[in-house]
Formats: structure tokens, sequence, C-alpha cells
């Protein structure tokens, strides 16, 4: 090759021009740039030659220069209509003079830049360049468009990106929905974590991020990992730093579909027939409600009165959301997706639209209503003499709080006789069950509530007017099981084996109190649902469903939906197959459901405890979790919570120790305890 040829080359993908200063052994040549810098380089490294004069390497620039002017990449096109009807194929050389009328170097050279570069009007074949048919034309311009939306597309997200991180409010379009509805799916993988699917640590390598996570965290200079994908949506304001991981990697809706939305406004503006044209007027009763005061979905309400042969009558009433929605319609088939009501500490996500759960669907006080009452006659054991159920009409009479019914058990206030009865056929009612083998553990709850990024944790007492509420609801309940029993009707009873309890004499041997409730609750089995009546031996009942929670639970509405349609003389809505195929695909949501609640809680538990690291909590060591490796299950009494424990020294089940938290990740879920251990001078 001659001395100051001029060649091209790439390096580092970058297209150079250098000249030819010497061979370099046998097969390689010393080319100079125009700083004098040498390379070597082998012939196959060469990408072009400028043919017809030597140049020195001060001289490039001079040379690129007069190319410059040349590198029209729209003067192409016009090439490509000329040679496109021959289907003609041009050299460098040939296409500068069908371009620029001359074929000196500089202008060759253009040429062969612009075809190299050109993706569109042609395509090389050998030394020449021929041209691409028309459609292939077309749709190369079409992907170009479509290239270039995109890079615009990004360069404005990353725009919008660097307002949000800048603290500035953005207004999100349509595509960054979309990159950030995929980060979010991709951040949600962190709750595998507590979900027990994956260590933490692992994540990044059990879960590598899709292209489109992948694309967005690179192109933001991120780390492409869950942890990493939920660091920038808390950055990005578009999560809050407690974001429910739990509900967010569920299957449970969050949102109602605008078609059921649309439904429920029809429904309430437009009452369907009443299927029950008969219902029983009970407006003349004195009708208590009687929930948390935060409680807006109402579906209970409890009355006394006093019969002609001095017998004395309790009504159960249960809010009637089967008079609003008929089986299979939109409202209906929603619910049955959700499953129930999901009470979360920041909140709850109803069953139905809460225009209608908290409006004509429940029991609102100084309303006529629709119920379903259960009005039930004991005898003097507790035991039920006789029943009555009814599609029927109320009046709230009160709404009442816990504490307002506490107050007034305990004061005895003359006026309202009927809450001092029920309290009293509660009491015979509980002590009835338990006469039937009804087993009691009472382990304290904690109820943990969080609004305006404030943690709250009380403890949930139990109280006389709680157990006075729930004798009444579990009442309604074998009333309606006894119902669903003697008229063979299928409904989704609720059961519970025998537990095969430890002897007393062991149980003896346990600390009495939390310990010893600890060790009894280990051994009752699960719940059980059948079609088929079942025993309940958790509540000493022979038969038992649930009925008095429609609004809130959908196996209670298929109760209802089940006993109205019997009652009016009605074919039943489910027959037992299809009633056994609904309850089966009901129970696994709401066995998620109850995963999700359990995980928020424990997640808000933790949260809770990492804001007083510096407080001392009272604790009783419950039971052990690996005795080997002195791991125990620890009660914080205060706050109903039960926690796992490692401890430094032998500890006795029951003994109460004072402790502080050390570390709190609830992202991670973990949590550390010290033993506070003070010591007298």
């Amino acid at each position: 090759m001659e001395k100051g040829t001029l060649v091209e080359f790439k390096n580092q993908g970058e297209r150079r021009l250098g000249v030819v200063e010497r061979p370099d052994g046998k097969n390689r040549w010393i080319v100079l740039d125009e700083r004098g810098q040498s390379t070597s380089l082998a012939p196959r490294q060469f990408t072009y030659k400028v043919v017809g004069e030597t140049y020195k390497p001060s001289e490039i620039p001079d040379f690129l220069k007069q190319v410059q002017s040349y590198l029209d990449p729209s003067s192409l096109e016009v090439a490509w209509e000329l040679l496109i009807e021959d289907s003609t194929s041009a050299t460098p050389e040939e296409m500068a003079n069908l371009l620029f009328s001359q074929a000196e170097p500089p202008q060759v050279y253009a040429a062969h830049c612009l075809l190299s570069d050109d993706k569109v009007y042609f395509k090389q074949k050998g030394d020449g360049y021929e041209p691409r048919s028309a459609n292939a034309v077309a749709e190369r311009k079409h992907q170009l468009e479509v290239e270039a939306l995109k890079a615009q597309g990004q360069q404005e997200f990353l725009t919008r990106v660097k307002q949000a991180l800048d603290g500035e409010t953005v207004e999100w379009q349509k595509h960054d929905r979309h990159r950030l509805e995929a980060l979010e799916k991709y951040a949600a993988l962190l709750a595998d974590v507590t979900r027990g699917g994956v260590k933490y640590e692992s994540l990044a390598q059990a879960y590598p991020p899709p292209a489109q996570v992948l694309e967005t965290m690179t192109m933001l200079g991120r780390t492409a990992t869950p942890q990493g994908a939920f660091e920038l949506l808390v950055d990005l304001g578009w999560w809050s730093p407690n974001q429910n991981l739990f509900l967010r990697r569920s299957s449970i809706p969050v949102q109602f579909p605008t078609k059921v939305l649309d439904v429920a406004h029809e429904r309430l503006n437009a009452p369907p027939p009443d299927p029950d044209r008969n219902r029983l007027d009970l407006t003349h009763l004195k009708v208590y409600t009687v929930d948390d005061e935060t409680t807006t979905e109402i579906d209970d309400g409890l009355s006394w009165e006093m019969l002609p042969d001095n017998k004395e009558r309790v009504w159960v009433h249960i809010a009637d959301p089967t008079r609003w929605l008929i089986p299979e319609d939109e409202l209906d088939l929603d619910a049955r997706k959700r499953g129930s009501t999901v009470y979360l500490p920041t909140g709850m996500i109803p069953m139905f639209p809460e225009i209608l759960a908290t409006g004509p669907m429940s029991l609102i006080q100084g309303e006529i209503c629709c119920a379903l009452s259960f009005g039930i006659v004991l005898d003097e054991t507790g035991a039920v003499e006789e029943y009555s159920i009814h599609a029927s009409l109320i009046k709230p009479t009160y709404r009442l709080t816990y504490e307002d019914v506490n107050d007034i058990l305990e004061s005895g206030v003359r006026e309202e006789p009927e809450i001092a009865a029920l309290g009293k056929w509660a009491k015979k009612r509980k002590s009835w069950r338990y006469e039937q083998g009804a087993i009691s553990i009472n382990m304290p709850e904690a109820m943990i509530k969080v609004k305006d990024d404030e943690v709250n944790i009380d403890l949930l007492d139990d109280s006389h007017s709680r157990q006075l509420v729930a004798e009444m609801m579990i009442l309604a309940g074998e009333v309606a099981a006894r119902y669903g029993k003697t008229h063979s009707i299928p409904l989704p009873f609720r059961g519970q084996p025998q537990p095969e309890l430890p002897p007393e004499e062991e149980l003896l041997l346990l600390p009495a109190g939390f310990v010893r409730a600890c060790a009894m609750r280990r051994c009752m089995p699960k719940s059980e649902m059948s079609i088929n009546p079942l025993r309940h031996a958790g509540l000493g009942l022979e038969t038992y469903t649930q009925a008095t929670s429609p609004i809130r639970r959908y196996s209670d509405l298929l109760t209802h939906f089940q006993i109205k349609a019997h009652l009016r003389g009605d074919v039943l809505p489910f027959s037992a197959e299809g009633l056994k195929e609904v309850m089966m695909n009901v129970t696994s949501i709401t066995q998620e459901v109850v995963m999700v609640e359990r995980q928020t809680n424990r997640y808000w538990a933790l949260e809770y405890l990492r804001r007083h690291l510096d407080k001392a909590w009272d604790t009783t060591v419950l039971m052990w979790l690996r005795e080997d490796s002195n791991l125990a299950l620890i009660l914080l009494e205060d706050l109903g919570l039960q926690l796992p424990m490692f401890f430094k020294r032998a500890v006795n089940l029951g003994e109460e120790i004072l402790v502080k938290v050390t570390h709190s990740d609830p992202q991670k879920d973990i949590i550390q305890f010290q033993e506070i251990i003070y010591q007298e001078a």
C-alpha cells in the first residue's frame, strides 16, 4: 500500500481517518491520524480507502471540511428514485457523479459515508449499493419514525423524572404510566420476602428485571432490582415509603370497574322491584346498632320484646343487601370476585361500592331499612326454644358504640331496659355454649390504625358490650344453620373438628393465662366449610353458618340468597353443586384477603416498633419456636403483638421480661429485641 494513502477505520465504533505511514511487520500497517497518533492496523480493519491522491496527516481536517459540505442524507432519496426504476446498483464513485456531478476524492468519500450510514434507501452488495424496494423503504421509514418517537418519549420521560426528583409537580403522560406500572409490578416482588417465597438477598437473582424495567432503570442510572425500583417510585413521589406491597402483589381488586359503579348508581336512583313484597313490618321495635365509632358499613341491629305469655324474644336484624342485587348480576359477580371487605390499618376496601354499602344496604339510624330478621326465644338455660326468620322492615332507633353500651350495662340506665335484657340473654347463651363444649381462648388482639402517617396500636378490649354483640351474632348463625338443616337447604355451613387438647395435668404444668391459652390455640384445628351441616367444636354448636355480615362477607351473602328464596317459596338460586363451586372460589379468595390483612398488620406493627426504639416493653415468653437455639415467641402485652425473639440466656415459659427493640425493618420483615436487665447497686 502506497505511503500517504488515506484510509478509514473504526475506533470504538466511531469512524476515523488516517494516513498510511509504513508497514508494521508482514501483515499490518502503521496509520497516523490528524494528531499524528499512530495505530497498527491489519488491512481487514480498513473500512474504506480514498484513491486518487496521497495525503499528509495534517491535511485530514481540511479534507473532512470539504466532505462535510456534501453530507446531506436527503439527497439519497433523489438518487434512489432515479435508480429504483432500473434496479441499478452504484459504487460510491458513481453515486458521487450522480449526486454531485463530480467524483473527486472528497465527493466520492462523501458518497461512501452517505451510503454506508444509510438505513433506508440502499443496501450494500459487494463494492456497490443497490436500491431497496419501495415496500422496504416505506417499512424502514415507518420503523425510523417509531424509533424517533420512542427516543423523543424517552427524553421527555427523563425530563419529567428530573422534575419529580427535584420536587416539582409532574403531570405524568400515558406512556410514562406504562413504565411506572411496570416498575410497580417489579417492585411489588419485595412482598415475597414476607411471604417466604425468597430471601431478600436473592431477590434480584430470583427475579431478573423485565425488558421495559431494565431499559427504564438503565436510562436513569439505577440498579435494576426490586429494591431499586421501589426506591425510584418513592423518590418520584409515585409511591409512599410504606406502600402496601402485599396488596399490590395480590389479585385483590382495589378499584371498582366503571360498569359496576354505573350499576350501583342505577340501583341507587331506580331501585329494582323488591322480591320480598310481604316484608314483616318490625318498625315498632326499638332497634340498637352497636359498632365502633369509625364503622361505616352497619350490617346488624338488636331488639328485645316481651311477649304476651311473658316470654321474651330477642331479635337479631341483619342488613339485606340482596334487596339491591340479583344473583349473577354485575354487583353480585364483582362482590364474589372480591370475597369480602378488606380491612387494613390504612383503611378498608369494601366488597360493594360505598354508595350502596354505607347507604341503602346499611341499617341507618332513623330510616326504614330492609333486613333479614331472626326472632328467637331462648329457654332458661340459653338454648334456642323457638325461632322464626323474616324478610323485614325495621327502623334503627339508636346508633351506639361499644363504649355506650358498656356505660348502659354498668350504670343500669332505666330508660333502656332492652339493653340489660339483651345482656342477660347473652350471658345465658355463653354459659349454655360452654356447657355444650365451647372452648374459650382469650389472647389480646392488636388493632392497628394508620392516619396521616401516624401509627397507633390499641388493644381490642373484650368488654361486656363486645361479648353481647358476639353472642347475638353467633346465635343468629346457629338459627340460620338450623333452618338450613331442617329444610335441607345447601348453605355455606362452617364447622370445626373437635381439637385434641393436651391432658388437663399437662395444661396445669404450664403457667396460667396467656401461655396456657397459647398452648390450647396451637391445638385448635382450622375451621371447615361444607354445603352440609357440620359441628363447630370451638363454638359448642351442632350446626353453624355465618349470616350476620352480608355487606362484608360473600359467604354470608350466599346464606341470605338461599334462605330468603326458601322463605318466599322460590327456586333456590344455587344448587348444591353450584353452591359448592362458588364456595371453593370464594374460600380461595378470602384466604388471600386474610393473608394480605395479616401481612399488612405485621408490616405496620414493625413500623410502629421501628419508630419507638427508645421504649421499653413488658413481655411474656409464650412458647418456644426453636428451643435448641433459644428462639421463643413473646407477647408485648401493652400492644397485643406476638413476635419472635432470640434469647442469650435460659428463660422459662411465662417469664415476664423487659425488652427494647434494637432493629426493626418492616420491608425486610426483620425484628430484633434485646432484654433490659436492671442490676441493683
